[in-house]
């Protein structure tokens, strides 16, 4: 069995869906995908967890590939109401859903290894070459952000593909050590930070997160900001999501998910969403 923990609330479902997708349709093995999500309605009208109907519709689309597998809902609304709701990140660039990886090891009866994917991620080969990567004695596995290891520092990692060695972290605090730096401190990526200050990594090459142009070993295409320059003094700034499906055609040159796209217009005609 692969465990695979997704993040986000109701609005963000459909670029999920797309990417829990993928994550199927290249890979044999049991896949449990946990979704942290949390109801913040009170606060924001926008930010309304993840339904169980929506949990079953994952469910579905995994068991089309194995009937062992299954999506389960991680209601955390209370861990983050006690942690970070009054800290300095709460309103930020990104929504709160981004830090609720940090939450993890206050949700009981977890596997002990773990792949957190963000929702803007997809699958282009079978996952479990990643799972199956040694952690070793290692916090996680993790690969360099392509533009933060010129622009920050050259060990700066992106955290949006992780093999998580949750036993570890459980043991020795550090998700409760970047809960605490995020709280008090404010951050432009305020998750992603504190786990590049104190995590213990082990560093993968692109192709578990690959960043820009998919090659013929990516594993996963991470679908993140990036930037391209204009000689001699000019920059631009892309921010293209697998949902923005003509834009990831005509401007990215990316066609090895259509199939994909079929098949979801597909369900969303039948009424599944």
């Amino acid at each position: 069995m692969i465990p695979v923990v997704f993040s986000g609330n109701k609005k963000i479902f459909e670029g999920m869906l797309l990417s829990v997708m993928s994550l199927a349709k290249y890979s044999n093995e049991e896949l449990n995908v946990y979704v942290l999500t949390m109801d913040l309605t009170f606060n924001n009208p926008k930010f309304d967890a993840i339904t169980d109907e929506q949990i079953a519709v994952l469910t579905e689309v995994l068991q089309k590939k194995n009937p062992k597998s299954k999506a389960i809902k991680l209601d955390v609304t209370e861990q983050y109401k006690a942690t970070l709701m009054q800290g300095k990140n709460h309103e930020n660039g990104y929504t709160p859903y981004a830090t609720l990886r940090l939450m993890l090891d206050l949700v009981p009866n977890l596997p002990d290894k773990m792949i957190y994917l963000d929702t803007d991620t997809m699958c282009c080969s079978d996952i479990k070459q990643l799972y199956d990567i040694d952690l070793e004695d290692k916090d996680c596995a993790i690969v360099k952000d392509y533009m933060g290891r010129f622009w920050i520092r050259r060990s700066y990692f992106n955290s949006g593909v992780m093999l998580m060695n949750l036993k570890q972290i459980r043991e020795n605090g550090l998700f409760e050590k970047c809960r605490q730096m995020v709280f008090k401190k404010k951050m432009i990526m305020p998750d992603q930070s504190a786990l590049n200050k104190y995590s213990k990594r082990k560093y993968l090459p692109f192709r578990f997160n690959e960043q820009r142009k998919i090659k013929e070993d990516t594993v996963v295409k991470h679908f993140c900001k990036g930037i391209v320059f204009f000689l001699p003094f000019g920059f631009h700034i892309y921010n293209i999501k697998q949902w923005h499906r003509e834009k990831v055609h005509k401007s990215l040159k990316i066609f090895m998910f259509d199939d994909l796209y079929a098949e979801f217009d597909k369900m969303k005609a039948e009424g599944k969403f």
